[in-house]
């Protein structure tokens, strides 16, 4: 396990680089020009202030040469300068990723309770209306896209009824929490401001719902299917043989195996909802890495779009190792093989 977990840590490096190399090479063959968001439109027809801004960024070298100079800065742990922001890229991600990171761990446990429960509760009772319902609300939640959800809850629950606050972390007259961790929710407590951390809570609450809803869809039907593969096991039968109730044969016995690959695709979807939560994000204003990204996409800040990629690359192979670990303690054939 230890020389497993050592050739995994030291390939890490190497795939982010590969990833780094290939989105610097794609981001340089568009045929759009980043001097529009780096000088403005305006002053694109003065020659003077073209050439500067080419020199400053280093887009008079050769695509080799550029891409040799990142290389050397990325070894150091510097992913450049933001053409829009004109601050180093990893302080730009760092400020932003408090705010994606709470919004996927509540998402992501809105989605992984609802998703098991529902599950449980479509095999325990297959065939019958809770099982129908549960299988339309994973489809819907499967389907639906997130950018008409957040409308459509925007409309209901803040434009029409007034229940739930809108876009946003916070109100816009309020003022953040004290930064200790970057999560408001978190400082608001660790402060004491009970009146900021319901506030945030409250904010959180539509974001969160909407991604969450497409976790509680996938998680649901793998549940489901996996629990229902395992009350066909034998050992199930004898379970139920030898007079144990319903409840137990279910919850102790077969739920802890069909849990089993939930494990994986809840660690993929921590990832993919840390990265990919950008049109959630987009639609309720929220200041995070996936705002971040199309921000930076629109203007064609190569540094910016380069270090989101480096930043969703590295989530994904982290979540994977701790989502293999977490496999191979609950499976011990895993573990063995």
């Amino acid at each position: 396990m230890k020389r497993y977990l050592a050739i995994r840590v030291a390939v890490m490096p190497l795939l982010l680089f590969g990833i780094a190399s290939i989105v610097f090479v794609v981001s340089r063959l568009t045929p759009a020009d980043p001097l529009v968001s780096i000088v403005g439109e305006r002053n694109l027809t003065n020659p003077q202030i073209v050439a500067a801004a080419r020199a400053r960024w280093g887009l008079n070298d050769s695509v080799p040469v550029q891409y040799a100079k990142y290389m050397k800065n990325l070894v150091k742990g510097d992913l450049g300068t933001s053409f829009t922001t004109r601050r180093p890229v990893l302080h730009d991600l760092l400020d932003r990723l408090p705010a994606t990171l709470e919004l996927t761990f509540v998402a992501l446990l809105i989605g992984v309770v609802f998703g098991v429960g529902l599950g449980v509760l479509a095999a325990r009772n297959r065939n019958r209306l809770i099982d129908h319902v549960a299988r339309f609300v994973a489809l819907i939640g499967s389907s639906l896209p997130a950018f008409w959800a957040g409308l459509l809850v925007l409309y209901i629950f803040y434009a029409r009824l007034g229940w739930l606050p809108g876009p946003g972390r916070i109100d816009p007259r309020s003022v953040a929490p004290g930064h200790i961790t970057g999560f408001y929710t978190v400082d608001s407590l660790l402060h004491g401001d009970w009146s900021m951390f319901v506030q945030s809570v409250k904010h959180l609450i539509l974001p969160a719902s909407v991604l969450g809803w497409g976790v509680v869809g996938i998680v649901t039907r793998l549940v489901r299917a996996s629990l229902l593969d395992e009350f066909s096991m034998e050992y199930v039968r004898v379970a139920r043989a030898m007079g144990l109730r319903e409840r137990t044969v279910v919850n102790t016995h077969a739920l802890r195996n069909a849990l089993l690959p939930t494990i994986t695709i809840v660690g993929f979807l921590f990832a993919f909802l840390l990265t990919g939560a950008v049109l959630t994000e987009t639609v309720f204003s929220w200041p995070g890495v996936g705002s971040y990204a199309v921000e930076a996409s629109r203007k064609l800040d190569y540094p910016a779009i380069i270090g989101v990629t480096i930043l969703g690359g590295f989530a994904f192979l982290i979540t994977n190792l701790i989502t293999d670990i977490a496999y191979a303690v609950a499976d011990p054939r895993i573990r063995l093989s």
